[in-house]
């Protein structure tokens, strides 16, 4: 995320609305498994945006991607439908750079048929509606307005930009430039031309050159300037929302337009509020100069940030101090890459009440130790670093049957170390795809979509855990024989843990969170290692556990087989 220039949240897509996407098993071999932090040949379920329940939440999305790059735009994708336009007013309200309004006729081969056939709108509806009501709103002038789904020529172009677009995707039209002939198989893994497949025979057979790109948009411009220069404009942002231009072709007689009236979706929107901007002109203030980082912590690590010298910074917490250590993580992504600092180089000790997404994308070399609580998304995409969360030394209240962390805690974590005393909310670890983490109970849909990491919980369990887990192992401490009710057993069996390596690997766990949080609990378990071990289950993976016995019997033939 450092070195993009854009960060796209892709709330839906045009072609499937509503659906997330689903990559098959033989699909995910080792280069696709190692960028997405899961197993080869284990199949991959795109989650839900559970750290998304209301325009609030999608705020705080925004604002988290530009901590983690305060010089990338920050783009939401929304799909052409009815209504999408006051969805789009509050995208703007919640300081997105740019909107993306996606139509139904593009989209990959992979679609289901149902979608394809039956769901979505065509583009030119959803950007003239959202151009209309952001106008309306006074809104339009602070984002970049985007729209795709089809478009293939000039003409769509300039249709585009006169409903209200400043930008244009194109994606289906390229591939068949590149030599897609639309064989629907994108799914399959049998492409015959070798676009959309992992196979290596097959993707020899693909032909295409970049230059071919290069020349099919040179005429898609070419097109636009000829009918732009018929129309009397100069420029894209001449024709921005000019819809007063557009007519409707009086020759196309057809049973299916009987009836049709788009006087609507042509309409000016300049003309109901006439001295309100209909394009971008307008920077959206983030106020990242007010966060804790910029005014505190990035200043006092400076000399970490520069040589490498450890440093600790302290400092109060409150609950508007939101996304800490973020914009440091960048900070350290900038200089060093993906490997970040040394263990603990940066510790950073906080005491009150963290706001939201305290550590999100928090980078190697970074500890944030938390005497108190936090909101919601902690350690969100955590990328190294370290997140301990502990209650005040005072206070009186037992940890493990207390909420410390809330909702949708190391969503998306790739590595690092978590350690919570206390209780963690709803969806605790969903998409944990590396990160190990103990906790001292957590609440419904805990792991959901787990692709790897190892996961600890000393305490109960909610409902609903394991959805959707194909990776990673988790260990619970079942003393009351509750979970086997809690626990979504679709994709995942329980078992005991192994003696030896396994052991030693829970226990370290427990007893780094004793050292770091002081957590009676992991006192109690490691007192008592017997009676934990036989209360403790392990919840495997079914096809996780199959590829590793897989890898095992590879390596007893001499064979190497990567994981």
């Amino acid at each position: 995320m450092t070195n993009a220039d854009e960060l796209q949240i892709k709330i839906s897509q045009g072609a499937k609305p509503g659906e997330g996407g689903e990559l098959p098993g033989k699909k995910v071999d080792k280069t696709i498994a190692r960028i997405r932090y899961s197993t080869p040949g284990v199949g991959l379920i795109s989650p839900p945006h559970h750290d998304i329940y209301s325009i609030e939440d999608l705020s705080q999305l925004i604002h988290d991607l530009k901590n983690a790059n305060p010089s990338a735009r920050i783009s939401v994708k929304l799909v052409s439908e009815v209504g999408v336009g006051v969805v789009a007013s509050g995208v703007a309200k919640a300081h997105a750079d740019h909107i993306l309004i996606a139509g139904d006729t593009g989209g990959t081969g992979a679609s289901p048929l149902t979608s394809i056939k039956h769901a979505g709108l065509p583009w030119e509806m959803g950007i003239a509606e959202a151009h209309q009501v952001l106008v309306l709103n006074d809104l339009r002038s602070r984002v970049v307005l985007q729209t795709d789904g089809g478009l293939k020529t000039g003409r769509d172009v300039v249709i585009a930009a006169l409903l209200g677009a400043e930008e244009f995707g194109f994606a289906t039209a390229p591939l068949i430039a590149l030599g897609c002939i639309m064989m629907r198989k994108c799914h399959l893994n049998t492409c015959p031309v070798g676009i959309a497949t992992q196979d290596p025979e097959l993707r020899k057979k693909f032909t295409g050159k970049p230059e071919h790109v290069v020349n099919y948009l040179f005429m898609v411009a070419e097109d636009a300037r000829r009918i732009m220069a018929s129309l009397g404009f100069k420029t894209i942002d001449e024709m921005v929302g000019r819809s007063d231009v557009l007519r409707t072709d009086e020759a196309i007689r057809h049973w299916k337009s009987d009836g049709l009236d788009l006087t609507r979706v042509l309409a000016p929107a300049q003309k109901a509020r006439p001295n309100v901007g209909t394009r971008h002109l307008i920077p959206q203030d983030h106020g990242l100069e007010k966060s804790l980082d910029m005014t505190r912590i990035v200043p006092a690590a400076q000399s970490a940030l520069a040589t490498g010298q450890p440093v600790v910074i302290e400092s109060p917490v409150v609950n508007i101090n939101r996304t800490v250590g973020t914009i440091l993580s960048h900070e350290v992504a900038k200089r060093y890459g993906q490997r970040g600092l040394p263990d603990n180089t940066i510790r950073i000790r906080l005491s009150g009440s963290a706001g939201q997404s305290l550590g999100a994308f928090l980078a190697h070399g970074i500890t944030i130790e938390l005497e108190g609580d936090a909101n919601d998304y902690v350690g969100k995409g955590l990328s190294g670093g370290q997140i301990i969360v502990y209650p005040p030394r005072e206070s009186s209240f037992t940890p493990e049957d207390n909420i410390i962390v809330g909702n949708v805690c190391l969503y998306g974590a790739t590595s690092g170390d978590a350690f919570f005393g206390g209780r963690a909310a709803e969806r605790f670890c969903v998409r944990n795809s590396g990160a190990n983490a103990v906790v001292e109970g957590v609440g419904d849909h805990g792991c959901e979509y787990m692709t790897g990491g190892r996961v600890v919980i000393l305490g109960k369990t909610g409902r609903n855990f394991a959805a959707g887990m194909s990776g990673g192992i988790a260990y619970v401490w079942d003393d009351e024989k509750t979970f086997r009710v809690n626990c979504n057993l679709a994709t995942v069996e329980l078992m005991k843990i192994s003696a030896g390596p396994e052991e030693q690997e829970v226990m370290q766990l427990i007893r780094l969170h004793h050292q770091f949080t002081g957590s009676k609990q992991a006192e109690r378990a490691l007192a008592n290692w017997p009676a934990f071990m036989k209360q403790c289950v392990k919840v495997m993976p079914t096809d996780y556990k199959a590829v590793l016995e897989e890898l095992e019997k590879s390596k007893a033939k001499g064979q190497t087989v990567g994981v």
